[in-house]
């Protein structure tokens, strides 16, 4: 009597496919070593029929052939994966504020919308049905955008470290993300925001924000070390960051970390800027200049007013007791004053693209700008063209001093402008 079919005998670390006592088709694949030193031998099986196991066999020796078969061990959930992931390999090795939208994306969105499902056995359909889902909750597209991005970010890992065969975000539709709208002031509402600042505490603030586009950390980041008045330059190299706090109280106030009484801050006061092109050195414009100086003197005298409770910080912009702005108060105070310059609402960004537009109506190069506006790419000020293109030709010859007028007689004429190498 013949030998079984079923049952034939094959080489050592071949593939083997046989009918078992449970009624089901197996299959066992030898895909590589083990750490321990044996073979690594898959399972697949099939209660279909015998060609269903022979594809399912032949599947998986193709994965082994490319290189392609998930590492062996415990299988990872996506919410397993993601914070460790998130803790462990990205906190390490990005910025702060990378690491803080990565830890959102994970715990807030990521882990309860997708966290069960297994690493491995992750579809395209799931992300896509999860980002609709974000949609029709009242999320925006660029926050489904973002949770996206660090998803994908997170499976790379997971693919170069052989946990999955494939990245099925690259594959999946995220939402489209329409392109931010740019609504500069116009040199009327400008004056008026000048003219109002011109009251304030740290006032040259906003005239930073307007003449030359600095984005709010870098404004906010910038130290006297960074500032040559003689020579009429400041230097961009560092971003103020947002205060994140720790318990100092062991969690026993029940409050959040950030209005804990014994509250301890775990991140530093600044970081560098985000890219190379962030870095740069600034003339600044005579008027500026001298409301700069005017700036630093109100500062000396805040320091004597403060005495023994000054903290000597070196930053430009401070309370009256030398401390670093806070984001958040310096993002309250700007609203404050377009209430009070009676000018429309608008974000903290939006001063920034009034400087690059003020710019490039005076025809200043496309290169220069972006040395100004910190810009890596020549792309962004494309984005301008709509806004520039309409504008009349005697605006430009108005532009020059207009916007300074006012903060000029707002400054009482108490302090000479600065010397100035030419």
């Amino acid at each position: 009597m013949g030998e079984n079919p079923k049952r034939a005998k094959r080489p050592d670390g071949a593939s083997s496919i046989y009918f078992g006592n449970d009624g089901y088709w197996h299959g066992r694949v030898t895909v590589g070593i083990r750490d321990d030193g044996k073979p690594d031998r898959r399972h697949v099986m099939s209660k279909v029929s015998e060609a269903e196991i022979i594809k399912k066999v032949r599947k998986l020796e193709s994965q082994r052939d490319a290189g392609k078969v998930r590492k062996a061990g415990k299988a990872w959930t996506l919410g397993a994966w993601l914070l460790h992931w998130v803790e462990e390999i990205a906190k390490p090795s990005v910025r702060d504020s990378t690491y803080s939208g990565y830890e959102v994306d994970v715990r807030v969105h990521l882990v309860p919308g997708l966290g069960a499902h297994r690493l491995e056995k992750l579809e395209p359909e799931h992300l896509e049905r999860f980002y609709s889902k974000m949609l029709a909750k009242g999320s925006k597209p660029a926050t489904v955008h973002h949770v996206h991005r660090s998803l994908k970010t997170a499976l790379n890992h997971a693919l170069r470290r052989g946990h999955v065969t494939r990245n099925v975000a690259m594959l999946a539709a995220a939402p489209k993300v329409e392109e931010e709208e740019i609504e500069p002031y116009d040199l009327e509402e400008v004056q008026r925001l000048l003219a109002e600042a011109a009251k304030l505490p740290n006032s040259a603030r906003w005239s930073v924000a307007l003449a030359l586009g600095l984005r709010q950390g870098e404004a906010l980041g910038l130290r006297w070390s960074d500032v040559d008045l003689r020579h009429g330059v400041i230097r961009v190299r560092m971003n103020r960051l947002r205060p994140k706090y720790r318990h100092g109280c062991g969690g026993d106030c029940g409050s959040k970390a950030g209005y804990c009484k014994q509250r301890v801050r775990k991140n530093e006061d600044t970081a560098n800027t985000k890219s190379r092109a962030g870095r740069r050195v600034i003339g600044l414009p005579d008027e500026l200049a001298r409301l700069m100086e005017l700036h630093k003197n109100e500062q000396d005298r805040d320091r004597r007013r403060a005495g023994q409770e000054w903290r000597e910080t070196g930053f430009v912009f401070t309370s009256p007791f030398g401390e670093p702005l806070v984001p958040s108060t310096d993002y309250d105070a700007w609203k404050d004053l377009l209430v009070s310059a009676k000018v429309r609402d608008g974000r903290l960004h939006d001063a920034r693209h009034t400087a690059a537009t003020v710019l490039l109506i005076l025809g200043v190069p496309e290169r220069v700008v972006m040395q100004i506006m910190g810009w890596s790419s020549s792309a962004m000020a494309a984005r301008y063209q709509h806004v520039t293109s309409g504008i009349l030709a005697d605006v430009a010859k108005r532009v020059g001093g207009l916007i300074w007028e006012v903060a000029k007689e707002g400054t009482g004429g108490d302090s000479e402008p600065p010397g100035r190498a030419r």
